[in-house]
């Protein structure tokens, strides 16, 4: 899993599956998500993040995952 905010454009993108994206469905104004050709959701687009994403903090509990930090 892959978040990847762009400050440019204040959005979020979460990205679940390194699998294409096939199909986007907006679920409310602003937020999109992404599914695969098998209709399984790979990825979360979050417009104006800033104003619905506590976007100060990331906290991690207990993920099954090596974590990777890359600062901006």
């Amino acid at each position: 899993m892959k978040l990847n905010y762009y400050p440019e454009t204040d959005s979020l993108y979460i990205d679940l599956s390194e699998k294409p994206s096939t199909e986007s469905k907006e679920i409310s104004a602003g937020v999109v998500l992404d599914y695969d050709a098998e209709g399984n959701l790979v990825g979360i687009d979050i417009d104006n993040a800033s104003k619905k994403v506590y976007l100060n903090e990331l906290r991690l509990s207990r993920l099954p995952a090596n974590i990777h930090s890359v600062a901006a």
